[in-house]
């Protein structure tokens, strides 16, 4: 179960022919983050497990309805990883925990053909994402 804005960046992928096009877009997705404050670059939000500087800051954003949904801010010193970000937070921002964890996310990244162009260093790191956001998850 993948989201519209995911589903949006999914047919961007599936339009761009070659992996140089690809990238760049990743990380014209990454620019387009706003960056997170300096103040919460800190231990406590920082992602163990990536080989670039990482920080996750999730947070329960409750709406109108009262229900919980899933938001969150991210940052890396490096622009492909930035771009993952922006990937992660496409597929999951909005979500409720239980959608949240319902997402097969490797399966969902594989449509956009990551599996197969990621070093194995960006593939820890991207794992070590989505094991953050789905503890996150687990714990609401």
């Amino acid at each position: 179960m993948a989201t519209p804005a995911f589903d949006d960046i999914a047919d961007t992928f599936e339009f761009l022919d070659d992996w140089e096009d690809r990238y760049r877009h990743l990380i014209d997705l990454g620019r387009a983050m706003p960056p997170l404050d300096e103040a919460l670059r800190v231990p406590a939000t920082k992602v163990t497990g990536c080989a670039s500087q990482v920080w996750i800051v999730p947070r329960w954003e409750i709406g109108a309805d009262g229900v919980a949904r899933l938001q969150f801010m991210g940052e890396s010193d490096a622009m492909i990883v930035r771009g993952l970000i922006a990937l992660l937070n496409a597929l999951y921002a909005g979500l409720t925990p239980s959608e949240a964890l319902a997402v097969d996310t490797m399966i969902e990244l594989e449509r956009l053909g990551l599996n197969t162009h990621l070093s194995a260093q960006r593939s820890n790191g991207l794992r070590a994402m989505v094991d953050r956001l789905r503890t996150f998850c687990a714990e609401a």
